[in-house]
């Protein structure tokens, strides 16, 4: 008899292989489309990178200075 936990693992791993192919075989067939895509939404994702890196370094320096006024005192 077959385990259902091991069952489950396996089935895991057939879909898996199943939606790997479908994928390859989608984006090999729409290559064009998804190279549009990709060009239309790099613009976006840059911007949100670039925000977030300000972010990130805002914080970071709002953090220094803050650790600096509290070692003063």
């Amino acid at each position: 008899m077959i385990n259902s936990k091991v069952m489950s693992k396996y089935l895991g791993i057939v879909i898996g292989i199943i939606a790997l192919f479908l994928g390859l075989k989608g984006l090999c067939g729409w290559w064009g489309d998804f190279i549009t895509v990709l060009r239309g939404s790099l613009p976006v994702i840059f911007i949100l990178g670039g925000a977030i890196a300000v972010i990130a370094g805002l914080s970071e320096i709002k953090d220094e200075t803050s650790s600096k006024r509290e070692d003063k005192r």
